[in-house]
């Protein structure tokens, strides 16, 4: 039972991770915007509820039973004089709890995208990282939001510098801040209650996160977003947002799902070098730079990416699966807890590992063939 509770949430978070991931991509993109990457603001707002979670000690202090049923509450978890083993007695005991895996591993993990940072990464390499219009808008002709001014390698490479620093720099204190907030909060903060959490919450979300991604099917499969029914050419060219969303939320859960069993299966074979989370941040992006390609290069006797619905499954994939399967709040969570030289060599691996694949994946097609605009609706 509580593995089944356990899926559910990560079900459940890593749809509405989803969901708020890209509606703040949205929001954030702006004319003017005083930065253009719109996975920043999510990568931030993650790390931050984060560390608000792994420092938070009001939240599950009335829960009783830890996932193996020995019976020791986190009450009694904190009755020692030591306080550093009473936070880490804390610590470990909640992680066993269904719904603080849900918020972490599921809500904090699909809210981030490490696959997503790399990939702005090497836009910022190659001089594609999208823009808006920061200039007054005359009304001749379309906005472009693509680079379209060449430049210097050099300026390519600072802009590089530019997304890593900030991403890093930026999550990483993100996560310090939740925890001070959750600090901050402590006395005000109310807990769950044993029976709220364990008799009612945690069955009914069974039924509503299940329900909930098999409605994102149903609605892939008969979008409900066709007000005006096909054109003249017989093309459903008028749906408004099933590409944009629908099918980010059908591969969501799978990507969350992989990587909560991945970090299970690998993240205790080095204390010192997080396996699973590194594995499933490098696959994330190769799968990413792989459907990105695919999305922007025009298939002999087709249209790009497989015409208007094989591009929104691509975009489904690259945000969906993509985006749930790898982490930034996970990823500068274990950065802050590994000893320096650790934190150095793991952090430094995900992204010249990360960076390397995509210039690889994505560098070959950009350089040689090129890619051209997709099929998809925007």
């Amino acid at each position: 039972a509580t593995e089944l509770y356990t899926i559910s949430y990560l079900i459940l978070f890593s749809l509405l991770g989803t969901l708020a991931r890209l509606g703040l991509q949205w929001l954030t993109f702006y004319p003017g915007a005083p930065e253009v990457m719109g996975v920043l603001w999510a990568n931030f707002a993650g790390s931050l509820i984060m560390g608000f979670l792994s420092e938070d000690r009001r939240l599950f202090r009335d829960e009783r039973h830890n996932g193996s049923g020995s019976g020791k509450s986190l009450n009694d978890a904190e009755s020692g004089s030591d306080p550093e083993a009473a936070k880490a007695a804390h610590s470990k005991l909640k992680k066993t709890i269904p719904l603080y895996i849900g918020l972490t591993t599921g809500l904090c993990g699909s809210f981030t995208s490490f696959s997503s940072f790399i990939r702005d990464a090497f836009f910022a390499l190659s001089n594609d990282l999208p823009t808006p219009i920061n200039h007054p808008y005359t009304g001749a002709g379309p906005i472009s939001t693509s680079s379209t001014v060449s430049r210097n390698g050099g300026y390519s490479f600072m802009a590089l510098l530019a997304v890593i620093i900030l991403t890093v720099t930026l999550c990483m204190s993100a996560l310090k801040v939740g925890a001070h907030i959750a600090i901050l909060l402590d006395p005000f903060t109310p807990t769950f209650s044993f029976v709220l959490l364990r008799k009612i919450l945690d069955r009914a979300v069974v039924v509503i996160a299940w329900a909930a991604w098999l409605g994102a099917v149903f609605m892939a499969i008969w979008p409900p977003d066709r007000p005006s029914g096909p054109d003249s050419k017989g093309s459903w060219s008028n749906e408004t947002w099933r590409g944009q969303a629908i099918f980010a939320l059908v591969f969501a859960p799978l990507g969350c799902l992989l990587r909560f069993y991945a970090s299970l299966k690998l993240n205790g074979i080095s204390p010192s070098f997080p396996l699973g989370t590194f594995a499933v941040n490098i696959f994330g992006t190769a799968v990413l730079g792989m459907a990105y390609d695919l999305q922007h290069v025009r298939l002999e006797g087709s249209a790009m990416g497989g015409g208007r619905v094989g591009c929104q499954i691509f975009q489904g994939l690259m945000d969906g699966f993509c985006g749930c399967l790898t982490t930034v709040s996970t990823w500068v969570a274990e950065l802050n807890g590994l000893r320096r030289k650790h934190a150095y060599f793991y952090g430094s691996a995900s992204v010249l590992g990360g960076l390397g694949v995509l210039v690889v994946i994505m560098g070959s097609v950009r350089w040689t063939v090129g890619w051209s605009s997709t099929a998809c609706v925007t």
